[in-house]
């Protein structure tokens, strides 16, 4: 009877969510301004607070983390269903749990499944990072060569607007519309740009353009910067080839440990009895979910891109 309360009220601030349209994040914004302060906060505290630089922790920083990548794919607009998603994936683990009649699971399967969609995203943004580094290594590159022999970054991009892929493809197309048709200021139309990409490298790129606005016989240091790409490129291939290994093997002793459960009640039906209906087996059985959830949690936290950091 608690579990079906509980379910009810899941679904209850879940059609609240939806109905006044209100984002989980500023929900926990909310919830966490309204907190009393149990202590008094310190002078670094109130310096991170106020510059902005305090680190998110949590599921907070999970929810930013999110948000930043389905914004630099140009996704923005999906958060909104992936938040829903995993309130439905969280109430469907409960519900679950429930059906199998283990009381343990109820908080783990609802937990875990609620943050299966995020893992998602962040497992793709990494195949996403290493597709936008390809692409900015040949895009800076071909626009380097050009803007060498005509002194013009305008001009250098729009000689090569029509041989960028997308994602930056875009970016570059706004630049070349931000100057010439909104703003004349090139160096106020680079540091917009600079902001548009996620990549230390660029924003690196950006700030040489900048300064050879200035001084042309500065062009000499946009090459060393654009090999930094080459350079992450190869360490990114190598990183690839060691982690792939040990995440296979993860992958096969997760998928073992999930088809343990009806195995064993194929191969002796009181083992199974004992796993799913004593609370021995009960206990166990939410000791390796938690394990397990775990266990991925660490997989998507190693799997980042490489990149280099100033």
């Amino acid at each position: 009877m608690n579990s079906m309360i509980i379910i009810a009220f899941v679904f209850m601030i879940t059609g609240l969510l939806l109905t006044f349209e209100i984002s989980p994040i500023d929900l926990l914004d909310k919830l966490k301004s309204i907190k009393p302060k149990k202590k008094k906060e310190s002078i670094r505290q109130k310096v991170l607070k106020v510059t902005n630089k305090k680190k998110a922790r949590g599921l907070k920083l999970l929810l930013s983390q999110t948000k930043d990548i389905l914004r630099m794919t140009g996704r923005e607009g999906k958060f909104y269903f992936i938040t829903i998603l995993s309130i439905t994936l969280s109430v469907g683990g409960m519900l679950f749990a429930i059906l199998i009649d283990n009381m343990l699971l109820i908080p783990i399967f609802g937990i875990g499944f609620a943050l299966t969609p995020f893992w998602y995203i962040k497992l793709i943004a990494t195949k996403w990072k290493n597709e936008l580094n390809a692409e900015l290594e040949t895009v800076l590159s071909v626009v380097t060569t050009a803007y060498m022999r005509c002194d013009s970054i305008i001009t250098a991009i729009e000689e090569n607007i029509e041989y960028i892929n997308p994602p930056v493809h875009d970016v570059f197309q706004s630049f070349l519309a931000d100057s010439k048709l909104i703003n004349s200021n090139i160096n106020m139309a680079l540091e917009k740009l600079r902001s548009k990409i996620d990549s230390d490298v660029f924003r690196q790129w950006i700030d040489a353009i900048i300064d050879c606005q200035e001084d042309k016989n500065l062009k000499s240091t946009l090459t060393p910067i654009i090999s930094k790409l080459s350079d992450m490129r190869i360490v990114s291939a190598e990183l690839d080839n060691m982690l792939y290994e040990p995440i296979k093997e993860f992958m096969i002793m997760a998928a073992l440990q999930i088809a343990n459960i009806p195995l064993i009640y194929f191969l002796n039906k009181d083992w199974y009895k004992s796993l799913m209906h004593t609370p021995i087996g009960k206990g166990t059985l939410a000791i390796c979910t938690v394990v397990l959830f775990i266990s991925i949690s660490g997989v998507v936290r190693l799997s980042k891109p490489v990149e280099y950091r100033r």
